[in-house]
């Protein structure tokens, strides 16, 4: 942005400590003026024959106050100079570090030293801010190279199913065409779930009166027929949980965890509970299932885009794309809520959502 050049901020401080000081000196020698002149008397002769009048007091006052005037002045100018760059030393520190940022330099930080005050707190936010940045684009560059990965294999799939038709006429159409279908079916599922995680990322949804025990309800029902498949018991339970926030995400938070806590579940006679309360001004939802034993390592990876975890990779038709915790998560961060998982001993996954909660 372009604008017309000015006074520099040391410049107008030091006008101002050298006003302020000349100002301040100009009003006590009014003071001592005045009251000498008070008690001076105005005649030729003086007090008594003895002492000046008004005439010799302001003939031998005026010239000393004027030199004291001038040296306020200067003195004024070349302390407040000096005090000026002193007091705005922390800021051109800042403002270096500010210009490496914007020129796409993230790794470096300020850490100014000395005692907390204006300056210091301003540093140690921009630092937070730094740090938070270098964070988000790291996380953006390993999703946007993961997206890429996972786009660029259907693609991959279906030039080499078209080219293996092509050399081989005699190929059995029907099959290509399936297989075909089910690599397209994959990567629309792909780019939708991209698109969400983007929406809920960016946060710009309208927000109504969600109660998360019918969201879950709703859920669950359209999942049942797959937990009846895979022959695991979904059970919901708990009552009203309140919160404000986008029904349509909700209701995909919540799918995405039940469908995951079906999917990655036994083999058979697996169980699935839903639950939900309101704690207070919080709204609960948690999600426990059975299952394999996961690493305690593994767990905090699952949020993670594209991190699947090789105990729960699937080949069947319910293999996913390693963005349902994801979603969930960035649903979550987006309703200002919090996302917990932990490992149940026995096996399977414990996921609890924390929602701030409405009347």
């Amino acid at each position: 942005m372009h604008r017309r050049p000015g006074l520099s901020a040391r410049l107008r401080l030091t006008l101002s400590y050298a006003g302020f000081l000349a100002v301040a000196g100009a009003l006590l020698l009014a003071v001592v003026w005045m009251y000498l002149l008070r008690y001076v008397p105005d005649n030729s002769q003086g007090l008594l024959g003895t002492s000046p009048n008004r005439y010799l007091l302001v003939r031998t006052f005026a010239p000393a106050a004027a030199v004291a005037m001038v040296f306020l002045l200067v003195f004024g100018l070349v302390g407040g100079w000096i005090l000026a760059g002193r007091m705005l030393a922390p800021l051109t520190t800042i403002t270096a570090a500010a210009r490496r940022a914007g020129k796409g330099s993230l790794s470096h930080r300020i850490r100014m030293e000395g005692r907390q005050d204006e300056f210091r707190e301003l540093a140690d936010t921009f630092d937070t801010m730094l740090e938070q940045l270098e964070s988000h684009v790291a996380e953006q560059q390993r999703f946007a190279a993961n997206a890429s990965h996972e786009l660029r294999t259907p693609l991959a799939v279906s030039r080499t199913l078209l080219d293996v038709a092509r050399k081989d006429p005699t190929r059995d159409p029907d099959e290509l065409i399936e297989r075909l279908h089910a690599v397209n079916t994959r990567a629309i599922g792909l780019t939708e779930a991209l698109l969400l995680l983007s929406r809920s990322d960016r946060g710009n949804f309208t927000r109504a009166s969600v109660d998360l025990s019918l969201i879950a309800e709703e859920a669950a029902e359209t999942l049942l027929p797959l937990a009846e498949h895979r022959r695991t018991t979904l059970d919901v339970t708990g009552g009203a949980a309140r919160t404000s926030g986008s029904a349509e995400l909700l209701l995909r938070m919540v799918t995405n965890l039940v469908q995951n806590a079906v999917v990655h579940n036994l083999p058979a006679g697996g169980t699935v509970t839903v639950h939900t309360e309101a704690h207070g001004d919080t709204s609960v939802l948690r999600v426990e299932n059975t299952g394999r034993r996961l690493p305690p390592d593994l767990v905090p990876t699952l949020t993670e885009p594209f991190q699947r975890g090789t105990e729960r990779v699937r080949t069947d038709e319910h293999a996913g794309v390693g963005l349902g915790l994801a979603i969930v998560h960035s649903i979550v961060r987006a309703h200002d809520g919090t996302l917990d998982l932990a490992p149940r001993p026995a096996g399977g996954l414990i996921v609890t959502v924390r929602l701030p909660g409405t009347p």
